[in-house]
């Protein structure tokens, strides 16, 4: 479905009926689809909201508006517009960046925050040269294969999964990729994170070449003293689709701390 809200339209795929929602917030260069192998265990469950951000999936590529609080703030739009009264914000690396400041704003509703590959609420380490390739990475297929076998993942995935991988970063427009390169990536809100005051859990891969553990420890655990913590072996930056399930498990468990 297609909900307006701030200017534009933004695709959301809205699935399951639960009491609780999740509302999934995908990495740049992503989409909603990023989750479907994550919301095909959890739609027993619970309503899973995926949010396709705008520049990206279905959604509206407006000319501007692309930090990190047009992200946030079109995230509370889909959950005000869908009257969401109980949810868990879900957010994969730059979606991981929005979700933090938008749980920092404590909206209504709001039971408990997972944060997937994260990125931190600090500037990114991004030298001038990562960064240059970083506006390459998507530019055409074998820019975007050889961003997720060098820098991207961390294992193997299915050909379905690398298929749809590839065709979600081709259709991320100009707008939403210097968006985050120049804007998102590089705004700092570290001090938001003690705004936070619902239960966190965190996961990342230890083959991250995006967002590496010693990052992860350093600017994003170390926020958060009392969140459920969880390193994975031989994972990259792409969790939903590198281990789902993992994924999935882990969001179940915050759930269930979040609701006693």
């Amino acid at each position: 479905m297609r909900l307006s809200g701030n200017g534009i339209q933004l695709n959301v795929n809205d699935t399951g009926t639960g009491e609780t929602a999740l509302v999934f917030q995908h990495y740049w260069g992503g989409s909603s689809r990023t989750w479907n192998e994550v919301t095909s265990g959890l739609l027993d469950r619970f309503r899973c909201v995926a949010i396709d951000a705008r520049g990206a999936g279905e959604s509206d590529a407006p000319a501007t508006g692309y930090s990190t609080e047009d992200h946030a703030a079109d995230a509370l739009n889909v959950i005000r517009v869908l009257g969401l009264t109980r949810y868990i914000l879900v957010g994969h690396s730059m979606g991981g960046k929005a979700s933090q400041l938008l749980a920092a704003k404590r909206p209504p509703g709001l039971l408990g925050l997972v944060l997937v590959a994260t990125s931190p609420l600090s500037p990114m380490a991004i030298e001038g040269a990562k960064r240059e390739q970083m506006k390459a990475a998507y530019i055409d297929r074998n820019a975007v294969e050889w961003s997720l076998e060098n820098v991207l993942l961390g294992s193997e995935i299915s050909l379905a999964s690398r298929e749809q991988l590839i065709a979600d970063a081709l259709r991320v427009s100009p707008e939403a990729s210097a968006g985050w390169i120049e804007i998102g990536s590089r705004e700092n809100f570290s001090e938001k994170a003690a705004d936070i005051n619902v239960p966190v859990a965190i996961v990342a891969g230890e083959l991250d070449r995006v967002d590496p553990i010693s990052e992860v420890k350093a600017h994003v655990v170390a926020h958060y003293p009392s969140a459920q913590v969880r390193f994975l072996a031989n994972k990259g930056h792409l969790l939903p689709v590198e281990a789902p399930q993992e994924v999935a498990t882990l969001i179940r468990s915050m759930a269930d701390r979040a609701q006693r």
